[in-house]
């Protein structure tokens, strides 16, 4: 089994980064690239505790479908989806949220996963998907990073009575 382990700092409240993190249109949007779709379950805003997702999307020119649940979720701190369905032996994705000093927040990613197939799966794993779910990861937690410090900025700009 592979373990990613991401941290990424942002600079805006941890509740605002926890949701962004869940929220199932936001996700859509970081993975334009591979035409992912919400299709089943949860398919807009804020997924939750015990709620699935199905997930559509092309990787490696496949059409490839993945359905994951949120086992755990202690708002706005962690929550843990993993797969129920799909092309991985064991996926398993670990979401933490701290507050950091000026009041922004440091994500943190724990994301396991192993492919089927014993040998040849590990062998892919290390080889090729390794680097392309960091890239993906990367990715996702550079859009939720800006989507996050633009909110706290357009909150600056128009501070509620």
């Amino acid at each position: 089994m592979i373990t990613l382990n991401l941290i990424t700092i942002i600079k805006a409240p941890v509740q605002t980064v926890f949701d962004l993190s869940r929220n199932i249109d936001l996700h859509a949007t970081t993975m334009q690239h591979t035409g992912e779709q919400a299709v089943a379950g949860t398919t807009t805003g804020l997924i939750g505790l015990n709620e699935t997702v199905t997930w559509r999307a092309r990787h490696f020119g496949l059409m490839l479908s993945l359905t994951t649940k949120i086992t755990a979720m202690e708002n706005p701190h962690q929550f843990t989806d993993e797969q129920v369905r799909g092309p991985f032996k064991r996926l398993h994705h670990v979401h933490r949220f701290e507050q950091t000093g000026g009041g922004g927040t440091r994500m943190i990613d724990e994301f396991q996963f192993e492919s089927p197939c014993g040998w040849l799966g590990r062998l892919t794993d290390r080889l090729i998907l390794k680097r392309y779910l960091t890239r993906l990861l990367q990715h996702r937690n550079e859009v939720i990073k800006n989507v996050a410090e633009q909110l706290v900025k357009l909150n600056a700009l128009n501070p509620q009575t």
